[in-house]
């Protein structure tokens, strides 16, 4: 079993204890009903569809198909597809979206801006492209696995306009540049498709897949921070620490919790000056959330090493050593959690 410090169990409850009144009309990322929700609504060139993920509308589009796609495989936990932890992506992406994360943050082009073409994704963004490895290599996995009804060979995505080397583009080119991501992806999409899979057992896969995806393309877009002012490059680090022990916690993805988890993240772009929890135009749960966030790295470097191995970015001990958020080691945040969401409002 892992074993989580009381900072990481508040990061587990913080965002799960006012789902009450929540209108799913209301939980959709942007532009998510305009977005393309089958693969007859992308061109097709040569036999194959053409996607562009440098298209906010057309990387939502991605994830629409892979969430109506994967429903059926979540109707026994509730009707609706609201189950789903696929959700997260998408919600994710909505997030960086509608907050500016998605645009160049050199302003060197009016990339993502209303100013220029707002639905544009800036390859310069460090978000957009650790967000690129959690979409196209999970849709791409998800074609490969048969569950997308078409085959492997008949989608290719659009590279960004330059690095293109850092991404890659259709099923074989992810298979060989990352296969251990893949494989990752692909165990997720085998269990999703056993009747036996518990709901505890597929986020176990989708979190050792999700982390191996984090883990590898932090390491290749480390630099693009450099872009960002001190807090904006220091929360995006915070935030890969945080997904250490959401994953360890095996996080529930699903959309009325991830909605309400985003509830806590910050609204836009973070400036030199921002400090929490006294930056004046967040609410304060955003200011709350952003704090804690803050501590987590000072916490893991501090961390014995049966805390490291326990809970270790590395997702090949997700599937064993986890905690569910039911365990003790999180329960024993929850009064605190309930106080400062009330706080927070």
């Amino acid at each position: 079993m892992a074993f989580l410090p009381p900072w990481a169990g508040v990061l587990v409850y913080f965002f799960c204890v006012s789902l009450a009144g929540s209108d799913f009309s209301d939980l959709y990322p942007p532009l998510w009903l305009k977005s393309p929700g089958q693969f007859s609504d992308y061109r097709v060139e040569n036999g194959k569809y053409i996607i562009d993920p440098w298209v906010y509308s057309e990387r939502m589009g991605m994830y629409k198909i892979l969430v109506n796609k994967t429903a059926s495989y979540f109707e026994n936990f509730v009707p609706d597809n609201e189950q789903n932890i696929l959700w997260g992506l998408p919600l994710q992406n909505g997030w960086q979206f509608r907050t500016g994360r998605l645009a160049d943050p050199r302003r060197r082009k009016d990339c993502g801006y209303e100013s220029g073409d707002l639905l544009c994704i800036s390859v310069d963004s460090w978000w957009a492209d650790m967000n690129y490895f959690l979409c196209a290599l999970p849709f791409l996995a998800a074609v490969d696995s048969g569950i997308m009804g078409i085959s492997s060979d008949e989608v290719m995505l659009l590279p960004p306009p330059k690095d293109q080397t850092n991404f890659c583009l259709n099923v074989s080119s992810c298979q060989s540049s990352f296969p251990e991501i893949m494989s990752k992806w692909n165990a997720f999409y085998q269990h999703l498709q056993y009747p036996s899979s518990s709901f505890e057992d597929l986020l176990k896969y989708l979190w050792a897949a999700h982390a191996s995806t984090l883990e590898n393309a932090g390491k290749i877009f480390e630099d693009r921070l450099e872009y960002y002012s001190k807090p904006e490059a220091d929360f995006g680090r915070n935030w890969c620490v945080a997904v250490e022990y959401l994953a360890a916690s095996l996080f529930p993805t699903t959309l009325i919790i991830t909605h309400e988890f985003q509830k806590g993240l910050p609204p836009r772009m973070l400036v030199n000056g921002d400090r929490a929890p006294f930056i004046s135009d967040f609410t304060d749960f955003q200011n709350t959330v952003l704090l804690v966030l803050s501590f987590l790295p000072r916490l893991d470097n501090s961390s014995d090493s049966r805390l490291r191995s326990a809970t270790p970015f590395a997702a090949s001990n997700l599937t064993k050593k986890v905690v569910t958020p039911h365990s003790s080691a999180a329960m024993v945040t929850t009064s605190s959690f309930l106080q400062m969401r009330t706080i927070g409002g």
